[in-house]
């Protein structure tokens, strides 16, 4: 019998009442990660030397999961997937990987990913494309494409991912399952290789709403290591995930949602927006209030390029210790300026290097102003106008991207006009801190698609126990990739 495709509640059960050993999990584990490496290209490592542990009332004692690559491994090859780090055996762990091992959960592999996180196709791993299990030929998204396409396939049921401007929330939408990712802050983000410090959020990848709760409540608390995180034990969000929320108001943006700002609207457009109405309408039956809310078009359309400037600007910031000196494969040249060129030009992806020279360039003295910091004022404009949304609603209820899962053959793909906002909205989470998570809301030619509900800040319980009911109202959870219901 399987129990990877069971949820954290049932396999615990099965666990102590001696239906399956730690050993049978670890092993069944392991032999569906090399399935899923064969047919998604899915990890950067198998960790089969994985240890046995004693399982005790932790909900999580004796469960495999999957760590992103970009979390620090103590003793364990932590790439990010990138060249540049390509040897990399960390002597720490990150926090949340502590705290982890003290719950007795079992790290099985680590996930690949888009190189340090920076991309949104799962394209850019330094070990290949990672493709999903729904079909080989479409991405995953990114950066968490590794942890979605495993979680996706039944090879545990959480993995660890990180979310800097949706890179948890889209990849979950794309693979049918669940992404979560709390309040900026309330998981530490010490050991997380820093992407854009001031918009990284840890997280987690799930096949149901419970157990993302289950797993972020474990990792979640205060640590002295990162000055941004703070103290979130009040908060209990399995404990409260059933809790009365009847008569809560949701709204959703029409300039997002409403079909008729698309010009040409592909079939596949429509079909998406349709299924996004119907689930309105399920939502509604649920005793939800759902109201159609505003936003001024023009400062909808400027969200990718602040996210650009300023993602592109800390990055160019955080990665500039990768010379190539410190860690790393050793550059050729007779100095050290010409060893640290030729590191980070034959280790980066021409992907990160264009990313960075835009970093720097708007980072420049004479530039700052015009490009930077005008982008951390629309920045403030964004939260400003989702803050003021929630004054009088409980939650933002938006459709994950345009469509299912795109081809990784870009030719392939039939993209209508207008619809980059519709793919890049989920950024204003990771703008104001706010929690959001998605879910699956359905299919559309027999590909998953998702809904995101995202919530003020500190308004964790509530945006699950929301999720939880919309769940349950639409009854898709626990599905395995290629389970069409």
């Amino acid at each position: 019998m399987e129990y990877m495709n069971k949820n954290i509640v049932e396999i615990h059960e099965a666990l102590k009442t001696g239906k399956v050993s730690v050993k049978n999990l670890i092993n069944e584990s392991l032999l569906k990660s090399r399935e899923v490496q064969e047919k998604c290209n899915a990890f950067v490592s198998i960790l089969n030397d994985a240890k046995e542990v004693n399982i005790t009332d932790n909900l999580l004692s004796g469960i495999p999961y999957g760590i992103k690559d970009n979390y620090s491994t103590k003793g364990i090859l932590t790439t990010g997937s990138s060249n540049t780090l390509k040897d990399y055996v960390p002597f720490f762990n990150a926090t949340v990987i502590d705290k982890l091992n003290e719950c007795g959960a079992i790290g099985v592999n680590k996930t690949a990913l888009d190189e340090f996180g920076m991309g949104g196709t799962g394209l850019s791993a330094h070990t290949g494309y990672i493709r999903n299990p729904w079909d080989a030929e479409r991405m995953c998204a990114g950066s968490s494409s590794g942890s979605a396409a495993a979680v996706s396939s039944g090879v545990y049921p959480y993995a660890l991912g990180s979310d800097t401007g949706d890179s948890i929330r889209k990849p979950a939408a794309y693979c049918g399952i669940v992404g979560y990712k709390p309040t900026y802050g309330m998981i530490s983000r010490f050991g997380l290789f820093a992407y854009a410090s001031s918009l990284d959020h840890c997280g987690v990848l799930t096949r149901c709403v419970d157990d993302a709760a289950i797993v972020v409540d474990a990792i979640k608390g205060k640590d002295s290591k990162d000055m941004t995180s703070w103290d979130s034990s009040n908060i209990n969000l399995f404990k409260n995930i059933n809790n009365e929320i009847s008569n809560k108001k949701l709204c959703y943006i029409k300039e997002i949602c409403d079909i008729s700002f698309y010009p040409n609207p592909t079939d596949e457009l429509r079909k998406h927006l349709s299924k996004f109405n119907e689930v309105i309408e399920k939502v509604k039956e649920l005793g939800f209030e759902v109201v159609e809310e505003s936003i001024n078009q023009n400062l909808l359309n400027a969200l990718p390029a602040v996210y650009d400037v300023i993602s592109y600007a800390e990055a160019t910031s955080n990665l500039s210790n990768l010379t190539g000196i410190i860690f790393g494969p050793r550059g050729e040249g007779n100095n050290i300026n010409e060893i640290m060129k030729d590191y980070r030009t034959k280790g980066f992806s021409s992907l990160i290097k264009r990313r960075f020279v835009i970093g720097s360039y708007v980072l420049q003295k004479e530039n700052q102003e015009k490009y930077f910091v005008n982008a951390q004022r629309v920045r403030r404009l964004l939260v400003n106008e989702w803050k003021k949304i929630f004054e009088t609603y409980s939650a933002v209820i938006l459709p994950v991207s345009s469509g299912p899962a795109k081809y990784i053959d870009k030719s392939k793909n039939i993209i209508s006009e207008g619809t980059k906002v519709l793919e890049e909205h989920l950024q204003i989470g990771d703008f104001g801190g706010f929690p959001s998570i998605t879910i699956p809301s359905g299919y559309v030619d027999n590909l998953p698609v998702g809904i995101n509900i995202t919530c003020d800040i500190f308004n964790d319980e509530l945006v699950l126990q929301i999720a939880k009911k919309i769940e349950g109202k639409l009854g898709l959870k626990n599905i395995i990739a290629g389970e069409v219901r």
